[in-house]
């Protein structure tokens, strides 16, 4: 008796859900699958205004400084104020004893002089004639040594006036005052130090130094190196925001003021200059800055998203938009210009929808392998 071996009815099993399906340009991943970990998603936003950076130093204020030279030869006598000293406009720097503004004093004195003696002369004549005591020719005469002598008076006392004095005393002292408010910045002189006033016209770079620098250095200037390539977005009067290595956490607010008129030839850079405000007195000259100016001459249209978001196909950009949970949709976009990691999409996006930054090119793959199967 042949034994039969019962039949075992035997099901295949059924093939698990697949985690992800393409359709067209979607690409839809199953909630459960690890895939969707490696995404990263983020909104896309209106853009913001382009910033441009560039470098330069502080330097003092032009306007608000002055180089104090010896407008006359003779010897110091006494410095009255050293660096960083703050004085006021007239406030004495020096003095300087000086054979040349002696002789101008004297001079002063004599042309005062003379000017007394022929008003009364001229006086005298006058009433002579008004007695008929005088000729007309006398009183003349008399009123042209007045003019002559008040013309002498006056130059006298102009020249006293250039050297910024107008003592009625012979001494020969002459008192270098500052012509404005400030801190002393720099002192090139010491008393017994003999001094002449070709310091300004000399070739000699040590005479070239002024006795006496004077700044407001609430006032700064700030000399920027631009790119050609930024020229276009330079225009006096646009805000500029500056940041100084001495204080990372801080900036200061300045103004461009003035644009070079020719580029450099070696850095293909042209210099501006800019005005900054500085009223703690934090920023020093000859400090180096980086400068920040915001172009916001044109309105922007788009939104922008992180560059990761991007990727090219055919010679075409595109990123994946989240439609719904765990689909994703291929969209054709036009980009702009990039800058810091973030790329402008002018056309194709709107502000607000869910883009993919991280694993868009997982994305990219599941629809290439989808298409070629």
């Amino acid at each position: 008796m042949l034994a039969v071996a019962p039949y075992a009815c035997t099901r295949t099993p059924a093939a698990p859900p697949t985690a992800q399906h393409v359709e067209g340009d979607v690409v839809t991943i199953d909630h459960a699958s690890p895939q969707l970990q490696a995404l990263s998603v983020e909104e896309a936003r209106p853009r913001s205004v382009p910033v441009h950076h560039f470098t330069g130093r502080i330097a003092w204020d032009d306007d608000a400084t002055v180089r104090v030279y010896a407008p006359v030869a003779g010897r110091v006598t006494r410095v009255l104020v050293g660096v960083g000293d703050r004085v006021t406009p007239g406030q004495p720097l020096a003095v300087i004893s000086s054979p040349d503004f002696g002789q101008a004093q004297a001079d002063a004195r004599a042309a005062e002089a003379s000017l007394r003696l022929a008003r009364r002369v001229l006086d005298r004549q006058r009433d002579l004639y008004a007695h008929e005591a005088a000729a007309k020719k006398d009183v003349d005469s008399a009123e042209s040594d007045f003019a002559h002598a008040q013309s002498d008076y006056d130059r006298a006392r102009a020249r006293l006036a250039l050297y910024g004095d107008d003592a009625r005393t012979i001494n020969g002292l002459l008192t270098l005052t500052s012509p404005l408010g400030g801190i002393v910045a720099e002192r090139a002189v010491a008393p017994g130090q003999e001094v002449r006033p070709d310091q300004m016209l000399a070739n000699e770079p040590e005479v070239l130094q002024p006795l006496f620098v004077v700044s407001d250095p609430a006032h700064l200037w700030m000399w920027l190196d631009v790119p050609e390539v930024d020229l276009e977005v330079l225009q006096p009067g646009a805000l500029l925001t500056m940041r100084a290595r001495a204080y990372p956490d801080r900036t200061f607010e300045g103004q461009l003021d003035v644009v070079g008129a020719a580029l450099d030839p070696a850095t293909r850079t042209v210099r501006a200059r800019g005005s900054v405000a500085n009223p703690d007195g934090l920023l020093k000259p000859e400090m180096y800055v980086t400068a920040d100016l915001i172009d916001g001459s044109t309105p922007l249209r788009g939104v922008e998203v992180s560059s990761k978001a991007l990727f090219l196909a055919g010679g075409r950009s595109y990123v994946f938009v989240e439609d719904g949970p765990g689909r994703f949709r291929r969209q054709h976009v036009e980009v702009g210009p990039e800058q810091e990691g973030r790329i402008a999409v002018v056309d194709g996006l709107a502000p607000g929808q869910r883009v993919i930054t991280e694993g868009s090119l997982l994305l990219k793959q599941i629809l290439d392998s989808a298409s070629v199967g």
